[in-house]
């Protein structure tokens, strides 16, 4: 995945205590990799703490606060997933409306698991195809989601995986997804 250039793409991670470890760590990897500049997003504004699959995990420094980040200042966003992170982010309006504004921009969205509990919040999953954790396939079809069990699911500026086990193939959708968002800023940028 080094080869992809996101040169220059910013993204914005949202996440608070308890984002599962790993679907923070591994895709912010594969950004960074590929030329992604990354930042970690809050409401919190010191540390945060992830979660280790049954059991509290690392800390990780958080980079911008949730109040001073302004979505038009990222290209794209990642919301990680576990179970207390994205149902304590859903239930943040800052953050729904940070999540929203992607969205109503047409810019990229890779959520993962939980994660896309806060995307529901949004209103603006109704029609779109999805994945994510299995204990989510009724919320989000009760959102009006058509739900469907893959590794990833990539829907237009949208890209949604299951779990942990699915990160290699989620990774490879999101890097694809950035990638075509890096090649429309060059099209635009030699057009002007």
């Amino acid at each position: 995945m080094a080869d992809t250039d996101l040169d220059g793409v910013r993204v914005a991670i949202l996440v608070t205590d308890g984002f599962e470890q790993v679907e923070m760590t591994e895709p912010r990897r594969a950004l960074d990799e590929a030329g992604a500049q990354t930042r970690l997003v809050s409401p919190k504004s010191d540390q945060v703490k992830a979660w280790k699959f049954t059991e509290w995990g690392d800390e990780f420094p958080v980079d911008l606060t949730l109040a001073k980040a302004r979505a038009e200042d990222f290209d794209a966003i990642l919301l990680p997933g576990g179970v207390l992170n994205p149902d304590v982010l859903r239930m943040n309006e800052d953050a729904v409306v940070f999540a929203q504004a992607f969205l109503d921009a047409g810019k990229p969205v890779a959520s993962i698991c939980h994660g896309p509990w806060t995307l529901i919040e949004t209103g603006k999953m109704r029609g779109r195809k999805m994945t994510s954790w299995p204990s989510l396939q009724t919320d989000l079809e009760n959102a009006g989601v058509d739900w469907q069990d893959q590794e990833a699911v990539v829907d237009g500026n949208l890209v949604t995986s299951r779990k942990p086990d699915d990160i290699p193939a989620f990774n490879r959708a999101m890097i694809a997804l950035f990638g075509r968002l890096r090649g429309g800023q060059a099209a635009r940028a030699a057009a002007s």
